[in-house]
């Protein structure tokens, strides 16, 4: 199941769903389970950009996490693409990912 790999995914309406959540090891990136956080925008971005909605929830959410301390502080972005052989998150939103404070061309 979807929600036994991710731990979140968020919808074009800019809802957060919960996958295995914040305290269980998804199976989203292969030697990265342990020490990242799985969220997936639910659509194809890679010809389209995310929607404000959608990306504002994912500032959201990891405000949430280091609100909650599970997150550090200087918590990085990045995108699958940047670990794995994956399409992931999409061309345009790989894009739009880029522009965020936490996102880290390093992993």
């Amino acid at each position: 199941m979807i929600s036994d790999i991710l731990k979140f995914l968020i919808g074009g309406d800019g809802n957060i769903y919960e996958g295995c959540g914040w305290y269980r090891e998804g199976a989203h990136t292969y030697g990265y389970n342990k020490k990242s956080v799985g969220i997936a925008f639910i659509g194809n971005f890679q010809e389209k950009l995310a929607g404000n909605k959608m990306l504002d929830a994912a500032h959201k959410l990891i405000l949430c996490g280091k609100s909650k301390g599970i997150l550090r502080e200087n918590v990085r972005v990045i995108g699958a693409r940047q670990l794995t052989n994956t399409a992931s998150p999409g061309f345009e939103l790989y894009g739009q990912i880029q522009d965020w404070p936490e996102w880290t061309s390093k992993p």
